[in-house]
């Protein structure tokens, strides 16, 4: 028998339903931006039009990320993450109901309900990813879920170009077929998750692995106002300013394919999928890579930020998208700062959960969600703007600070948070 069998495995089982409900978001998330072109010309939207439909998208996300992590953290993992894909499941269905003569207006309020289910996603992910994981092994397991966002966006092009016609015929059959992957879901999550503690299935072997370097809590509520005065708070919402980035590929990639290098509905799948396997690999691999660090002695400190600087390097090169001819390479480059954002984005939600109680985790992903959400609202406004104004040129400016930026962010979290000093369930500085 080998270790794996000995301690039990039940851990990836909830693991699994982690990575099945985040692809079922990001195909939800993915379907607008693959089908842009093709929404665009069918309804007649200028990039303003359609940068405020993202908009909406992210105030929800916003306004969801404060709201629903601390519902998280108050209802617990299983009935917060319920409540939260039966929003965005509902939402993301109405879509379909959406007619000409208010497409605007429409799709804005369809794409805020959905905002705000999908804002609960990440805070019950990261939260169950603490309930069931010792801190070396939680990057690699955020890795693995968080992988699952690129496997939702390479399934959105294929399912799309497979029913949808370049005319837009059928455009509404894609944003239905989440509803039934979210019912197989919730029926499947209801029965299978309790906390690791009080799970039949979880040997006593597994829960003192999951529990090997927790700090014991108490099940007293911890108030959201409480983490707002934390530096370590403020540390990763400023790392999360870096959704804007991730989601200017996600919903303006197709655009920017499609205008430059004549990419359309038909022939988005294989740029996607090169540009999502990418991501998904980066996700893995950075999530890997941490905790391989922490397992060779290295301080979480270190090891985190050893990581992430790693991650912003390999990201740079993007900067140059914008001035290439060469659509594969444009390509390449897009993808593997997509493996670069991925594999930060799998650290940065680790710091959390390595700094913050259990009891706070939600909260404070929530609160750096809302500061990544209203990033990629200030990003939507700029670059709609520019590109009405000053046509594809607006790119070039997109892309410089897309590869840019997260060297600058990276220096200004460390500045917040040196040392990450974990804090105890009453949020003081534990000392050892």
């Amino acid at each position: 028998m080998n270790k794996a069998q000995k301690i039990g495995t039940y851990r990836y089982r909830i693991l699994a339903l982690l990575m099945f409900a985040t692809t079922i978001n990001y195909f939800d998330r993915s379907i607008i931006g693959v089908m842009a072109p093709t929404l665009e010309k069918l309804f007649g939207w200028t990039n303003s039009d359609y940068a405020n439909i993202m908009i909406s998208f992210k105030v929800a996300y916003a306004l969801g990320m404060l709201s629903m992590g601390g519902l998280i953290d108050r209802l617990g993992t299983k009935k917060g993450y319920t409540l939260s894909i039966a929003i965005w499941s509902i939402f993301g269905m109405l879509h379909a109901l959406v007619r000409p003569g208010f497409s605007v207006i429409g799709f804005a309020a369809a794409r805020f309900g959905l905002g705000f289910g999908e804002a609960g996603n990440f805070p019950a992910a990261i939260k169950t990813t603490a309930e069931w994981f010792p801190k070396k092994d939680r990057a690699f397991a955020t890795g693995l879920f968080n992988a699952a966002t690129s496997i939702g966006a390479i399934a959105a092009p294929f399912v799309i170009g497979w029913i949808v016609h370049e005319n837009g015929k059928n455009w509404q059959i894609p944003f239905l077929i989440t509803g039934a992957l979210s019912a197989i879901w919730v029926l499947l999550w209801l029965r299978m998750y309790k906390k690791p503690e009080v799970h039949p299935k979880v040997s006593k072997e597994e829960l003192a692995y999951i529990q090997e370097d927790s700090e014991v809590e108490s099940e007293e509520k911890l108030p959201w106002k409480n983490v707002l005065n934390k530096r370590q708070t403020w540390a990763f919402a400023l790392a999360k300013v870096t959704d804007a980035v991730w989601w200017f590929y996600l919903f303006w990639g197709a655009k920017f394919l499609a205008t430059t290098f004549d990419v359309n509905i038909k022939n988005i799948a294989l740029p996607f999928f090169v540009i999502y396997l990418l991501a998904d690999g980066g996700s893995i691999l950075g999530g890997y890579l941490s905790g391989a660090f922490i397992r060779k002695g290295w301080a979480i400190n270190k090891a985190r930020k050893i990581t992430l600087l790693i991650c912003a390097l390999i990201i740079l090169p993007v900067s140059f998208v914008a001035i290439t001819d060469n659509k594969w390479l444009a390509i390449v480059l897009i993808g593997i700062a997509a493996a670069g954002h991925q594999a930060w984005s799998a650290n940065i939600f680790t710091l959390v959960s390595d700094v913050f109680p259990k009891k706070a985790t939600a909260s404070v992903v929530g609160i750096g969600g809302m500061v990544g959400a209203v990033a990629g609202i200030v990003a939507d406004a700029a670059l709609g703007s520019v590109l009405d104004a000053a046509g594809n040129s607006g790119y070039f400016w997109a892309f410089l600070i897309a590869g840019s930026c997260y060297l600058i962010i990276l220096g200004l979290v460390h500045l917040l948070m040196p040392k990450m000093t974990p804090l105890d369930e009453n949020l003081k500085l534990i000392t050892k």
